[in-house]
């Protein structure tokens, strides 16, 4: 065990084992092996335990890190624990998805001249062993309160809200229109990233510490918005943001064209034992056909390392932008150039060809201009530079936004932004429906999974302020 810290400068950093890219390439197993005990302690020990922590600034859930790198490289992994699962609802998730080269380790003071401690990591193993050890607890009140609430969404920013409350003895009953708990975690995210069993035992640990679930519920139709008002002293809408960003061209319409989350759904299922006719048929199965996938982000990289996996003949991925202003984690973008993507930078799609099913993507080449009001360069085609890339199937990951609520729920007075997100007060978390309040990617846009949980255990904060004050005088007149 490490006796000291600030070893960055005696010790170099070191990842997990990462699995061979052409023994991965096989199968949909997380590609990072676990550190050893031993190594858990020497990584942490790098941390330089300094006096303003850049990597806990820099993490939205703000993880007291220092403090729990600290405790691993002492071999006190069980308080270690404690204090990372203080702050964050679901620390192994966060371990595995977490774009950390963005977040806290692209953070660390010691990253430029001895890299980064490996935080994320670390911060794996502590919650995986704490699941092993038996420190993991379902979460079961010190009292029962009479307050209740209703969750409409079990994606990150529902589940951290439902924890938060129930552990402060309320009664908490979560409504999804999907038959498994967890979200995008569950059908958008895939295995090589988070194995869905880290998923399910969440489900089956907030059960049994009383959390009520209600799936394959689509509000709006199965139960109404104000049926939910009626039933429960608060409501939180914490949907995520599941419609897919289309893109327009000569022949967009043809067949062999999907949305990301069609296809990533279609996978995430097949692996765990359902039955999905449309992966069945080979529609959105990538087995020897030669795809093409458009965009740059975090989605369109577990797009592209999915079809190496399912057998496609070639990947390739069209980004319009290069690779330094992608948005997706540079991490990730490495993965998928072991495992055999081809990227096509500066690459627009400009229209499709075929005739009934796409049998390629003719694209533009596009040039870096000026900055736009956001800093951002500009992205401007070059005339003359079509090119076409083969492709039967080709998947559009574009990013997501927000349903239709207000039509979806039956509930016009929920207001919405000009881009579709729930409005609310950024104070009080809590829509223009008294009591009706709204967290994660449905109010912020499509986001990540650590700023889901943020937003959710926040909103079980102000949820709970909200229903205390409202009973507090009734309580007092009694």
């Amino acid at each position: 065990m490490a006796e000291r810290m600030l070893q960055f400068v005696r010790l170099s950093q070191q990842t997990p084992e990462k699995r061979d890219a052409q023994v991965r390439r096989s199968d949909f197993g997380e590609i990072y092996r676990r550190f050893s005990t031993q190594h858990a302690a020497d990584q942490a020990s790098r941390c330089s335990q300094c006096g303003v922590p850049f990597c806990s600034i820099h993490c939205p859930l703000n993880n007291n890190i220092p403090d729990w790198l600290k405790l691993t490289a002492e071999g006190r992994l069980e308080e270690a624990y404690e204090v990372s699962a203080a702050t964050n609802t679901f620390p192994e998730i966060c371990g595995r998805v977490c774009p950390q080269d963005r977040l806290c380790e692209g953070n660390c003071v010691i990253e430029k001249g001895f890299e980064s401690v490996t935080i994320g990591a670390v911060e794996k193993y502590i919650t995986d062993t704490a699941w092993e050890k038996g420190w993991v607890k379902p979460p079961r009140p010190v009292r029962e309160v009479e307050h209740s609430v209703g969750i409409i969404g079990a994606g990150p920013a529902g589940l951290a809200a439902a924890e938060r409350l129930r552990l402060r003895g309320w009664k908490v009953t979560v409504y999804d229109r999907y038959d498994r708990v967890g979200g995008l975690m569950i059908y958008g995210i895939p295995n090589f990233k988070l194995e869905k069993e880290v998923v399910l035992r969440r489900h089956a640990q907030y059960a049994e510490g009383g959390i009520e679930f209600v799936l394959n519920c689509q509000v709006g139709t199965d139960i109404t918005l104000e049926e939910l008002r009626r039933k429960h002293d608060a409501v939180l809408i914490a949907t995520g943001v599941y419609k897919a960003r289309d893109i327009g061209g000569a022949g967009a319409n043809l067949g062999g064209i999907v949305p990301a989350l069609d296809y990533l759904t279609a996978s995430n299922r097949q692996g765990l034992g359902d039955t999905v006719p449309a992966f069945e048929d080979g529609s959105l199965d990538a087995a020897g056909k030669t795809v093409v996938v458009i965009g740059g982000g975090d989605t369109a990289m577990d797009c592209v390392r999915t079809a190496i996996r399912q057998g496609a003949s070639s990947v390739t991925c069209l980004y319009r932008r290069d690779k330094a202003n992608m948005p997706g984690s540079m991490r990730e973008v490495s993965n998928a150039e072991e495992e055999g993507v081809t990227f096509a930078w500066l690459s627009a799609p400009d229209a499709f060809e075929g005739e009934g099913q796409v049998s390629g993507v003719t694209a533009l080449r596009m040039h870096l201009g000026l900055p736009d009001a956001t800093g951002r360069q500009q992205v401007e085609p070059i005339a003359g530079s079509a090119f076409t890339v083969k492709a039967d199937l080709v998947i559009k990951a574009l990013g997501f936004d927000p349903e239709d609520l207000p039509a979806l729920f039956g509930a016009s007075e929920l207001a919405v932004s000009r881009w579709g997100t729930v409005t609310i007060d950024r104070r009080t978390m809590m829509t223009k429906l008294p009591g009706v309040f709204a967290a994660g990617d449905i109010v912020r846009g499509a986001s990540l999974v650590v700023w889901g949980i943020r937003d959710g255990r926040d909103a079980a904060d102000q949820i709970e302020q909200y229903v205390l004050a409202k009973k507090t005088p009734a309580m007092a007149a009694e």
